[in-house]
């Protein structure tokens, strides 16, 4: 899958979720999509890596203390 394909469907996601909103404004629209996009990023990621923080950090071009961070924020860790 190419990243652009990545861009069209979160674009097409988006168009339509504003549809769907009927009129009414959004809000929080970024903590919104980035809470969206980055959970599975990271369920995908941890599944694909046997769960080694260190190499998953790697992988996403974070500090494994960021990652591990997020992991707990997500609740993909205790």
């Amino acid at each position: 899958m190419k990243p652009t394909h990545i861009a069209e469907c979160v674009r097409a996601d988006l168009e339509e979720y504003l549809r769907d909103l009927g009129g009414s404004e959004p809000d929080r629209m970024y903590a919104m999509l980035l809470g969206a996009v980055e959970k599975p990023l990271l369920e995908v990621v941890m599944q694909h890596t046997d769960h080694n923080q260190s190499k998953a950090a790697q992988w996403l071009g974070l500090n494994r203390n960021t990652l591990r961070k997020k992991l707990l924020e997500h609740k993909l860790i205790d």
